[in-house]
């Protein structure tokens, strides 16, 4: 993380030549926002007078409570290198705040910062590596995206074969440039589907790390002629693309989930965790996957997870301990896809694992063998639940979890779940190619 005084971002600007200055805030549902100013309002800005009308923005306020500021986390400051040379532009991400100075309670950041909060109050650092999908489509003649791809390549596949390979390389060269730790990136399993890996961090830096690389890799695929969708599901009969959340607690600088003593390399602490996120998963899962189409992706035959269930060896289930040793100990929730919003899935995570701790709540015992290839009845033996289907199922489940809603706190609770009841209406009224195939001749 940078450490910038007020004086070293009016310093910077002046000798960068930045002439642009965007404040980023994330709404609700995910959508990265800014209000743009130029360097002449920068000193405002860092004053933390910049003013929006949060009426505007969904999810956000109301009109007759609407007026919002933005305080910019210096930490935060990134010259765009994608940008022109000569009038650079430069972003700063902001936290909201209503103008009495209170922290506007419908910032996502600010469920995120609240969370980690109650984490450190126990003594606990959350770090979090996240593990992004995406993939890269043509454009048409009006440089509007189309779901159309020209290749046939697989997992771990290599130039000519991989068509997105040089725009890969750009993404990572851009984001280094920005401060990121690429760890990897290769091509995933389905034909124009890419994954850059980059280092794990304290939280809310991861949250803030995911919307600046969605942002990096839109802009540097646009550049060549493509678009990146982070949407999870955007071809039938592939794979879709997840977020899978790479998770470990430290205190004192030392990794609790370790113990070398035991079978799966795990301590209690590491058990109660997972046993807190098996308990809330379903009620997280209308945040985790908020689209109608999330759903498209957790199905049977596509490596996505569909039941709630831990294992240490194979990928079927909810969440994976991955083979680690000491201080890289970690558990991975698979269920999240790349359009959820990273700070309300990241605190809910932390939340429901330290509600594990709290109440040291055991898992089941782990699942080694493939559960989709199960029966229903050994499953039920077996105890284990299903992720839920749909979102109408996702938001019934988030609606009956008291828990979560209190994470997320009575007013993100209530808009989006009203938000989403009606993103699902919307939906319930489409007739889709599907049904006109599947009917029109039969009845």
């Amino acid at each position: 993380m940078k450490h910038y005084t007020r004086e070293d971002i009016i310093k910077l600007a002046r000798e960068e030549d930045v002439e642009f200055i965007r404040l980023q805030f994330t709404d609700i549902f995910g959508n990265l926002k800014n209000l743009a100013v130029t360097v002449s309002q920068l000193e405002k800005a860092l004053d933390n007078k910049c003013k929006f009308d949060g009426s505007s923005i969904e999810g956000f306020a109301g009109i007759e409570d609407s007026d919002m500021c933005l305080y910019p986390d210096y930490s935060t400051l990134e010259v765009f290198p994608w940008r022109p040379q000569q009038g650079k532009v430069a972003r700063m991400i902001c936290d909201v705040y209503r103008p009495c100075g209170e922290p506007f309670e419908g910032d996502p950041r600010y469920v995120l910062k609240r969370a980690v909060k109650a984490a450190k109050d126990m003594g606990y650092t959350f770090n979090v590596g996240p593990e992004c999908e995406f993939f890269l489509f043509q454009t048409d003649e009006n440089a509007l995206p189309t779901t159309i791809t020209y290749e046939q390549a697989g997992y771990f596949d290599m130039a000519p074969i991989d068509f997105g390979e040089n725009a890969r390389r750009d993404m990572i060269m851009t984001l280094e440039e920005m401060g990121f730790e690429i760890e990897a990136s290769h091509h995933e399993g389905a034909p124009a589907q890419h994954e850059i890996d980059f280092k794990y961090d304290e939280a809310l830096a991861t949250a803030d790390n995911i919307m600046t690389f969605k942002l990096a890799v839109k802009t540097i695929a646009r550049r060549h002629g493509l678009h990146a969708t982070f949407m999870p599901k955007p071809k039938q009969g592939v794979n879709g693309s997840g977020m899978h959340i790479n998770m470990s607690l430290f205190r004192d600088g030392k990794n609790v989930f370790c113990d070398e003593n035991d079978e799966n390399g795990l301590s209690r602490e590491a058990y109660w965790f997972i046993g807190g996120l098996m308990k809330h998963v379903k009620g997280m899962a209308a945040v985790t996957n908020p689209l109608v189409n999330s759903y498209k992706r957790l199905v049977p035959g596509f490596e996505a997870p569909l039941y709630v269930a831990w294992s240490r060896k194979n990928r079927s289930p909810l969440i994976r301990v991955p083979v680690s040793f000491g201080e890289d100990a970690r558990i991975e929730l698979r269920s999240p896809d790349p359009s959820a919003n990273p700070y309300l899935t990241l605190a809910l995570c932390l939340m429901a694992g330290l509600d594990g701790i709290q109440n040291m709540i055991e898992p089941l015992a782990g699942i080694e063998q493939n559960i989709s290839d199960m029966s229903e009845e050994k499953r039920r033996e077996l105890g284990i639940g299903a992720l839920p289907g749909t979102l109408i199922e996702a938001v019934e489940e988030m609606e009956k979890d008291d828990f979560v809603q209190k994470v997320l706190g009575k007013y993100v609770s209530a808009r989006y779940i009203a938000a989403k009841k009606a993103e699902w209406h919307r939906y319930r009224m489409q007739v889709t190619d599907w049904e006109i195939n599947e009917y029109l001749y039969k009845f």
